[in-house]
Parts: C-alpha cells; structure tokens; sequence
C-alpha cells in the first residue's frame, strides 16, 4: 500500500512516517507539505491513502479532501490533526479515520488496517468463482461435448452412480461425468439451492413443499417431479422459499 502524509510540520511529517513504516501492508510512503504539494502527489503516484493535516500554511485539508474525491481512483482519506472539532466534518468528506496529535501507534496502525481491508483485492480463486456466478450460462462436458446451456432452463440436477443428470425445463437431460459439486460452484445463484447431497433444485421451478417421512421433506415442481429434502437442508430450503 502506497502511503502519502500531508503536514506543514516536519517533526509531524517525521514522526508519522516513523509510525507509518512499521506496518507491514505499508510499502511505500510519501510526504508533501502542503496543499499544492499534495495534490501534485495524488494525480501523480496515485497513493493508496493519505493522512491528511487539516490547518496547513497553503489552505485547509478538509478543502484538499474535497477536491480529492472527485479524482479518478480517489485515494482514502485519514485525518491526523491536533484539532479535535472536525470530526463532523471529517464524516461528510468520507474519511475512513480521524486521529488525533500526538499520534499513538495503536491508532495509526488501526487507520492503516482500516483502509488495507476496503483496498484488499479478492484472490485469484474468489474472482474466478464469483464471475463464473455471474455467467447466466453453464458449460457441460458430456463425453467429449461441451454443451453450453442457460442457467434458467435448468430444473433440476441429480447426481447418481458416477453420473450428473441435468434435467431442463422442456424436459430434457443431458448427462455428465462431473461432479455435483463442479456443477454447483457454476449455478450458484439466489436462484438455485442444494437440497440434498444429490439434489440441486432452481428455486423458480418449485411449487410444492410437503412433510415427509422422519423430518425430511419433499420438494414438487412445475413438472411434476419430486425431489427429497434431506434433514440437513429442510430449514436452508424453508428459508430460501420464505417460509
């Protein structure tokens, strides 16, 4: 995380670039000593947070974190000032912090952990998962096929004996080697909920929920079809049909 500290006061500038270089989510840290300074550094080296003096010899912070917002990729602001009377202010300018001279290290380190979990970017395997959740379509490997289907026609998948069996709305199925597991992670959606350990279910096809035998449930849908609910997935499957 690139760090930018704006204070007309060396030993402040000093003494938080001290405090500042301890942590480790830091990697960089740059300095200005007043407003025009400052924002020269922003729109050059585009700092991932700045810590921000309020009454500085060229004008007023809370004017410069204003104007900061408006900037492209708008770095996030930490008011470090000796004035404890601006924290209304310091809200309405969308700081994540005010802390206040003399500086502690406890709470530079709380404003830099503060600003690493807003900027902290999803891991490869997140991203991947999430934009394969976004896809309204689902590709499925059926022997050396790759057949490519939209998420809303699907009714059902069962797994059984090796096999995923895909059944649609026209009622058709198509069959596949992977897993339920492979098969979920691509439908995962509001739209579709497992219900058993061999069952997924789109949510939009059901029409029924009745008591079966020994607390488990049983699911009917718009086909006719019926799908258990195991006991392990009954309150999960209430709670996503607003029951």
């Amino acid at each position: 995380m690139k760090v930018l500290i704006v204070d007309d006061e060396p030993l402040a500038r000093e003494e938080l670039h001290y405090l500042i270089q301890g942590n480790s989510e830091v990697t960089e840290i740059l300095e200005a000593d007043g407003i025009f300074m400052a924002e020269e550094q922003v729109k050059s080296e585009h700092p991932d947070m700045v810590f921000l003096d309020i009454k500085l010899s060229d004008g007023n912070g809370m004017a410069l974190a204003e104007k900061i917002k408006s900037f492209d990729n708008s770095p996030h602001i930490v008011f470090a000032t000796a004035f404890d009377s601006y924290a209304l202010d310091a809200f309405e300018a969308d700081a994540v912090d005010y802390i206040l001279k003399p500086f502690s290290a406890k709470r530079v380190n709380e404003a830099i952990m503060r600003v690493a979990k807003l900027i902290s970017p999803e891991d490869d395997a997140t991203k991947a998962k999430r934009e394969l959740r976004q896809n309204p379509r689902i590709s499925i490997q059926n022997d050396e096929r790759t057949i490519i289907l939209q998420k809303k026609q699907i009714l059902y998948v069962q797994a059984q004996q090796g096999f995923v069996y895909i059944w649609t709305l026209n009622k058709h199925k198509i069959i596949s080697r992977q897993t339920l597991t492979n098969i979920y992670d691509q439908l995962k959606s509001p739209e579709f909920l497992q219900i058993h350990r061999s069952f997924i279910v789109n949510l939009n096809g059901v029409t029924e929920l009745q008591p079966s035998f020994n607390h488990t449930y049983e699911l009917t849908l718009i086909d006719g079809s019926k799908l258990p609910v195991s006991r392990s997935y009954v309150n999960t499957t209430k709670k996503a049909l607003g029951l």
